[in-house]
């Protein structure tokens, strides 16, 4: 299921599947600041990608990734070029920073895209999983983070992949918000 929204000669795509296959220059991995794999979006990424993945995160980066920041690497296996890791926050009530981390989170991943001159990128709902950061408030700043971006960048295409319905809908009825307003 997907529904696409145009902001003048930019298109905004809510699609309900599986990130691994989208058809995009660059996926966005929901990771763990260590970038050595877990649950989730980021272990779905590193099993489809295949082990070249974990290797380049393990040379390029030993250290790993602070949350809010972000990495890139080849995509392995994918269809995608490039995968840009970014630990996002894990929601502690919302009041150690966790709005701004995500917000970095999704404003760094679109700086390094554009650095890498990418057309098309494809997110998670960062945070939104075992990081426990609620969904409503996370879609509301994914997406005011995006558009207040968009026009500013290579990017001609930005899909929120999500994996339940529950979630498509939470994000269509925020990006309908921000249509309407």
């Amino acid at each position: 299921m997907a529904m696409e929204f145009k902001f003048e000669e930019r298109t905004i795509a809510l699609v309900k599947g599986d990130i691994t296959k989208q058809e995009v220059d660059i996926i966005v991995n929901a990771a763990n600041p260590s970038l050595r794999g877990g649950g989730g979006v980021d272990g779905a990424i590193h099993r489809a990608g295949g082990e070249v993945i974990l290797q380049e995160c393990i040379q390029k980066y030993p250290h790993g990734c602070k949350t809010g920041e972000a990495r890139i690497t080849t995509a392995g296996k994918m269809a995608a070029k490039w995968v840009i890791h970014t630990p996002g926050p894990v929601w502690k009530g919302g009041h150690v920073g966790e709005v701004s981390l995500l917000e970095s989170s999704y404003r760094n991943s679109i700086s390094l895209a554009n650095e890498y001159k990418a057309d098309s990128i494809a997110f998670p709902s960062i945070s939104t999983g075992v990081y426990g950061f609620p969904i409503h408030l996370a879609a509301k700043i994914a997406i005011k983070t995006v558009l207040s971006m968009f026009s500013r960048t290579t990017l001609s295409r930005v899909h929120f992949v999500l994996f339940s319905e529950k979630d498509f809908q939470i994000y269509f009825k925020e990006l309908k918000n921000f249509i309407i307003n």
